[in-house]
């Protein structure tokens, strides 16, 4: 069977090794900066011990799952082998950074779980139905599917020089919701709601939102004063937001805008009332 070791015991490197050895794969080995870390997660999987990177870096599939500036430097210090793979786990820097174990013979690739990994306990149960970023030559690709089809999976495949747009345009659907949810939550304080009754009440909407998109598709899931067309509404909404500062009005009016494609993308809605409403967005 495959030896895989994990160099980086963190969150991701910590979730990642729990569930493959929950789900039969041979993890023999964890390293970490933190050895009480690279123990922690050892403890936890039968089998696997605690080592440095130098030896951890000797298993057939090693995983680099350490913060990206990091990857280069671990990659060019460490003895690769013919025969081996050596994959990382960043969704931003690109996999030709693994090169010097390519130099040396290893198959070197990508697998960045598109997830959040917070809770590394939580984050094994999210794996499943959620989809991981691929890339590296035909045999690896093959090994990582299977892993990934192991774990319940979906596989994305990447090609070279994607990462950056891949793992940017993540983050509209991770943190840069976080961003939004902040303003609504600053807009209501105006009126006396504090930050957790705020998320109490927005939390169940997003969800809803995000549940009809996945139904739907994002044009089908519009709904608001864009989705109607309510001209009325839409120009209250700018006013309060003026009221609150410019660059409120102005975060609520780009918005706004790329609301008007998915409108339009609908066919819910005239060319006049589409055209009402971007002279209103457009207005200052």
């Amino acid at each position: 069977m495959t030896s895989i070791a994990f160099i980086g015991a963190g969150r991701l490197g910590a979730t990642l090794a729990l569930a493959l050895a929950q789900r039969g794969r041979a993890v023999t080995a964890v390293a970490s900066r933190s050895r009480a870390s690279a123990q922690r997660v050892a403890a936890a999987i039968p089998g696997c011990r605690a080592v440095d990177a130098a030896e951890a870096a000797t298993a057939d599939l090693v995983f680099l799952t350490v913060p990206d500036d990091e990857i280069g430097p671990l990659a060019s210090r460490l003895a690769w082998r013919s025969g081996q793979s050596v994959v990382h786990c960043s969704g931003a820097t690109e996999v030709a950074v693994l090169e010097p174990a390519a130099r040396r013979g290893a198959l070197i690739g990508g697998f960045h779980p598109l997830q959040i990994f917070a809770d590394p306990a939580q984050a094994i149960e999210l794996l499943a139905g959620s989809s991981v970023a691929i890339e590296g030559p035909p045999a690896l690709e093959a090994q990582l599917r299977t892993i990934a089809e192991r774990l319940g999976m979906r596989a994305l495949m990447l090609p070279p020089g994607a990462r950056a747009l891949y793992h940017g345009g993540a983050s509209f659907a991770a943190s840069f919701l976080l961003s939004m949810l902040q303003e609504a939550v600053d807009a209501w304080r105006c009126f006396g709601v504090d930050e957790a009754q705020a998320l109490q009440a927005l939390l169940p909407l997003a969800h809803g939102t995000l549940a009809a998109a996945g139904r739907k598709g994002l044009a089908g899931a519009l709904a608001g004063p864009v989705s109607r067309g309510d001209v009325g509404v839409l120009q209250r909404h700018l006013q309060a937001f003026e009221s609150l500062g410019a660059e409120h009005a102005a975060f609520y009016r780009e918005l706004t805008a790329r609301q008007l494609r998915l409108a339009r993308a609908s066919g819910r809605l005239g060319e006049a009332q589409l055209a009402a409403l971007q002279t209103l967005v457009e207005r200052r």
